[in-house]
């Protein structure tokens, strides 16, 4: 009897870490597109996949179907949501406020602060431009989201970094899909610097201004561009 005991105990320990070990898998597959838009998987081909058991996995789809990542169809598995020009412009609009706002209360926080804040940043953007250098496109865009989740990390507000990562899980898949369309990447490099001079200068008008217009300018090259080259989905 203590054993059973025990060893439902020890079940009961390790059940979450399982559903998030499953959970972490299933949406880092997702963000790399390894499990592409559309792609379609029974829970336990999805589990063979990740060398997981399939509760762990079922439990994880339940959560990764609210962050709008996958849907569950009952009796026929899982489907890996696919991304339409719609909705990327509706989560450029998302993260265009978010942004702003993040980069605006940066530059209000103490100099001490917005100095060791700009260093991250400027180190992530020196990281854009050594992998465009060389021509890695995959570095380049986990740099690129690096310095936007450190940009609204670090700016405190906890409200908006839950948002931002729903929304970012989403936007990284549309960014590591459109790498190779897009043209202006030196571009990004560059508004990035001007955004961390904004914040180290604490000047929160120009900081939110510089990062509001960072974010359109990317949407307005990248909309068209999926237009232009027929992408229905992402």
């Amino acid at each position: 009897m203590a054993r059973m005991r025990a060893a439902k105990d020890e079940e009961a320990e390790r059940r979450p870490s399982l559903v998030d070990d499953a959970y972490a898998a299933m949406k880092e597959e997702i963000r790399e597109s390894r499990f592409p838009p559309g792609y379609q998987a029974s829970e336990q081909e999805i589990a063979l996949r990740l060398g997981m058991s399939r509760t762990p996995v079922h439990e994880a789809a339940i959560r990764l179907q609210e962050d709008g990542l996958v849907r569950i169809l009952p009796r026929k598995g899982i489907v890996i949501c696919a991304l339409a020009p719609a909705d990327v412009r509706e989560i450029y609009d998302v993260v265009i406020a978010i942004e702003g706002r993040a980069a605006a209360l940066l530059a209000e926080k103490p100099a001490a602060e917005r100095e060791a804040v700009a260093a991250e940043l400027a180190a992530l953007t020196g990281a854009m431009a050594e992998a465009r250098e060389v021509g890695d496109l995959a570095a380049w865009g986990h740099a690129d989201e690096g310095f936007h989740r450190t940009l609204v990390e670090r700016a405190g507000n906890g409200r908006m970094i839950r948002i931002n990562q729903a929304i970012t899980d989403q936007a990284h898949r549309a960014r590591m899909l459109t790498l190779k369309l897009r043209r202006e990447l030196g571009a990004s490099v560059a508004e990035h610097e001007r955004i961390v001079e904004a914040i180290r200068m604490g000047d929160a008008a120009m900081a939110q201004e510089r990062a509001h217009r960072h974010r359109a300018r990317a949407r307005d090259e990248l909309l068209p561009l999926l237009e232009s080259f027929g992408l229905r989905h992402l």
